[in-house]
């Protein structure tokens, strides 16, 4: 799965990356969250190009944008067959850029965050699906999903499901949707090998999308994870007024 991920490369250096004729100016991105505009890079006439993307994709069959469930990530064992996904995948591949990705892996029913990204340090591509929505008024609505596959042995223990990445000599590959062959690219859709990805745990303000700095893909402390993972202190129970008895002596004379 990837619900939250980081794009922090300056702006020039992924465009040498990825190549798109564009030279759009962007901050750094922290915590980018489901239904945010996000980076995506597609081939269109002859060339690629940057746009923005609503991050959820919205099939173009779909009547009622709000009746329908987000798809915020697509399984690539099931991309060919999947309503949703299996023009896309033929017709409108697409690469994300980043530089890591959020994961939460469950212990003891407690949910701790952890920050995954390249070992060497270098921006990933996510593979991903787009799609354009138009509503019945003519409005429309540029879409995209994140494509994930079964994780490596070593990311497993994280999370059973990772984004796919598309290394750089396959972004033509994936990126050319002309021969409107699918088994051709089918190859590339899967996880990470073991030992190409490194990943630390993170503060819980990652949580919330609301917060987006660099303190979030930090690595925490043994103290920092101990102060996190402590049980709130107890709250102490309310003090009860003293009790007086009915004769205090302020109405008595002796």
């Amino acid at each position: 799965m990837c619900g939250r991920f980081v794009i922090t490369s300056p702006p020039a250096a992924l465009r040498e990356i990825f190549g798109y004729i564009e030279q759009p100016n962007f901050p750094p991105r922290y915590n980018v969250a489901p239904t945010q505009p996000i980076p995506v890079v597609l081939l269109q006439n002859g060339g690629r190009h940057f746009q923005l993307m609503r991050w959820g994709l919205i099939p173009s069959w779909v009547k009622d944008p709000r009746t329908f469930s987000l798809l915020i990530n697509a399984r690539s064992e099931t991309v060919r067959e999947k309503p949703a996904f299996k023009n896309a995948i033929k017709r409108r591949r697409a690469l994300v850029p980043a530089d890591g990705y959020y994961e939460w892996q469950d212990a003891g029913g407690r949910k701790r965050p952890f920050f995954i990204h390249r070992r060497d340090g270098a921006p990933v591509a996510f593979a991903a699906l787009a799609e354009t929505w138009m509503g019945p008024n003519g409005e429309e609505q540029d879409t995209v999903a994140i494509v994930t596959a079964p994780a490596s042995r070593d990311l497993a223990a994280l999370h059973p499901r990772v984004p796919v990445t598309i290394r750089l000599e396959d972004f033509a590959r994936w990126l050319d949707c002309l021969p409107n062959d699918v088994d051709d690219v089918m190859p590339l859709l899967k996880g990470p090998e073991v030992g190409e990805f490194a990943w630390h745990q993170v503060t819980t303000r990652v949580n919330s999308f609301a917060n987006d700095d660099a303190q979030l893909t930090l690595p925490m402390t043994a103290e920092e994870i101990a102060a996190e993972e402590a049980p709130p202190p107890k709250k102490a129970a309310p003090r009860k007024p003293p009790v007086r008895d009915e004769d205090d002596g302020q109405g008595s004379l002796f």
